[in-house]
């Protein structure tokens, strides 16, 4: 299933997605939750309700719930907790590469991952950044998952069942600002608390099952064949795949939860894909041609996410004014 939260009268209200329309569960089912969070943490009884009622508006019923002109916003606007892994080899790798760097080993040796801010959470639509956010403001394409269960020292065997759904996620980030408070050896923090979006929609597990693919070898959990892309205005500017994540899902939830309580409505984000964010692609133009022109996102600027299965995520960045 596919699920969205939107505005009705500045009321969130949760909508299923099905054949490009959104349908309000509360007005179909009264005694559902009210928040995304909260259904897919009674998956014993409400997501049974929800896939009832998909099959009665396949019937052609429900016609009363279809919502018009929606405004959408994150699939989870308020989550517990938003933790961003480094999951991805390629993009360490050529990131560190076009430094001058050596892949660094620990990188084989557990899955990492750091806090990000989960009251910056936005959907798709305008974002509004400040001056300094726009010096090297970058892009992140990246996948996401939401926790559905409670859940600590969670094994990567079992780390699996613990996943609501997917989603795009863009982590927008002020490379300049990112890069002068790494120095100090902590962080990302100022450079990544202003703006992140996910969405359109939520995808339940089930929904992707057919594109599951084996892990790579010595690797534990789902991995799944999702074709993953980004333009700028127009122009595609990356393209890469989910199922070359390293560390899947399963494992790095397994290192998150040792010791440390997970809850529904935790949200946690694979890291960037090989090609995934100018600042690598920037890196590796440089290195192959000194004159390589560096290319940063600029105000106005239209980014659009495309992931197989997961929909389309479309963002405009502008500079904020008083």
């Amino acid at each position: 299933m596919k699920f969205v939260t939107f505005l009705d009268n500045r009321q969130e209200k949760v909508g299923l997605v099905l054949q490009d329309s959104i349908y309000d569960l509360t007005q179909i089912n009264h005694n559902l939750p009210s928040t995304l969070i909260d259904i897919l943490a009674d998956d014993d009884f409400s997501l049974i309700i929800c896939q009832q009622i998909t099959n009665e508006i396949n019937r052609g019923e429900h016609k009363k719930a279809l919502v018009k002109e929606p405004q959408i916003l994150a699939p989870i606007p308020h989550p517990s907790s938003f933790r961003d892994a480094y999951a991805f080899r390629q993009h360490v790798e050529t990131s560190r590469l076009n430094r001058g760097l050596d892949m660094i080993p620990e990188f084989d040796q557990f899955p990492v991952f750091y806090f990000s801010n989960h009251q910056a959470i936005q959907g798709p639509g305008k974002i509004i950044a400040m001056e300094k956010h726009f010096n090297r403001m970058d892009f992140e394409l990246e996948v996401a998952i939401v926790i559905k269960k409670e859940g600590i020292n969670i094994k990567a065997e079992h780390a699996d069942e613990y996943i609501g759904g997917f989603m795009i996620l863009n982590d927008l980030s002020a490379r300049a600002l990112q890069m002068e408070e790494m120095k100090l050896n902590l962080g990302p923090a100022k450079g990544k608390d202003f703006a992140s979006m996910f969405g359109p929609y939520l995808v339940t597990p089930n929904e992707i099952e057919k594109y599951k693919v084996e892990p790579k070898e010595g690797h534990i959990g789902n991995c799944y064949d999702l074709e993953m892309s980004c333009s700028v205005n127009n122009i595609e500017v990356s393209h890469g795949n989910f199922k070359d994540m390293h560390w899947t899902f399963a494992e790095i939830i397994e290192r998150i939860s040792y010791g440390v309580k997970l809850y529904p409505g935790d949200i946690i984000g694979s890291g960037t894909v090989g090609t995934g964010c100018f600042l690598e692609l920037n890196g590796t133009g440089k290195r192959q041609n000194p004159a390589y022109k560096e290319q940063w996102l600029q105000p106005n600027d239209t980014i659009e996410m495309s992931v197989t299965g997961l929909g389309k995520l479309v963002n405009s960045v502008h500079l904020y004014t008083q």
